[in-house]
């Protein structure tokens, strides 16, 4: 696998030798993956230390649900649930703190809380003046390959050539952000596993993650409690499943295993200790001579 090393500010990542794993908070009340477990500052901030404890690389905060169907929400409702988790984490804990935002003035307001990078599921096209804020602050970004909005992106998704079409989104994602003053050693790109795909693009998108290492970017995967998983786990007579139950968490891991064998430096998820287990396994036997 190829790797890459990650400086800036404090931080250190070194991508490549050893899976890197993202936990995620959601300080939203109406996340599809806890069910607005972690919608308190308190209880966002507790499962923040959570996971540091338990293993995470990165804290990926998010306020603003990316469910499908989902509403917009407006950048000061976005910062007042984010910002105190941030602020109270970035001062326990060593991590890199991820904003998960689409907006500039919630990732600026995040970065001046103690965040170090910013996570954009919609690669700089929902505001495209978030390239600057990440060039000013040199943080790493994350884009995030979405077809549309998360309020349309599940409606019937349609592509003629699923990866080479999230390819090329990807490679003028990275593009704009290089022109916009990132530097590319602060890329990292996402194929958006759930966004805009029926369960079978998911499918095929895990089995061919590799052939998105012709980008030159490391690669960030995020199967975690996703529908797709919850669709092959159901009873047939079910419409779905609570993404909680430990079934659903059993089948999150077998994607993340498989979503590190073919290439994926980075795993987004919600379940750092099980995640934890899976990559030092997965890991051993992809470096194994």
């Amino acid at each position: 696998m190829t790797a890459y090393q990650l400086i800036w500010k404090d931080h250190q990542l070194e991508l490549g030798g050893r899976t890197a794993i993202m936990g995620v908070v959601n300080v939203t009340p109406d996340s599809f993956s806890d069910g607005g477990k972690f919608f308190r500052t308190e209880d966002a901030v507790f499962q923040g230390l959570k996971l540091y404890q338990e293993g995470a690389d990165i804290l990926d905060i998010g306020g603003e649900s990316t469910r499908p169907f989902s509403d917009p929400l407006s950048a000061d409702e976005e910062s007042a649930r984010v910002l105190p988790v941030i602020e109270k984490l970035a001062a326990r804990i060593p991590l890199p703190i991820s904003i998960d935002t689409t907006k500039a003035v919630v990732a600026r307001r995040a970065l001046e809380a103690g965040a170090g990078m910013i996570n954009d599921v919609s690669s700089l096209r929902m505001d495209p003046e978030l390239v600057e804020v990440a060039a000013e602050y040199g943080v790493p970004l994350v884009l995030m390959h979405m077809k549309g909005t998360p309020k349309d992106m599940q409606v019937s998704p349609r592509y003629e050539n699923l990866i080479g079409e999230i390819k090329s989104f990807l490679a003028a994602a990275a593009e704009r952000a290089v022109k916009g003053g990132v530097s590319r050693s602060k890329l990292i790109i996402d194929p958006g596993i759930g966004f805009g795909k029926t369960f079978s693009h998911n499918l095929t998108l895990i089995r061919r993650l590799a052939e998105f290492k012709s980008l030159g970017l490391p690669l960030l995967a995020g199967p975690s409690r996703k529908a797709f998983i919850r669709n092959l786990l159901k009873d047939p007579n079910e419409t779905d499943i609570d993404p909680q139950i430990p079934i659903v968490e059993t089948g999150t891991q077998a994607a993340v295993a498989a979503a590190i064998l073919n290439g994926a430096h980075i795993i987004r998820v919600h379940d750092v200790a099980n995640t934890l287990a899976t990559v030092k396994i997965i890991d051993a036997v992809r470096n194994a001579p």
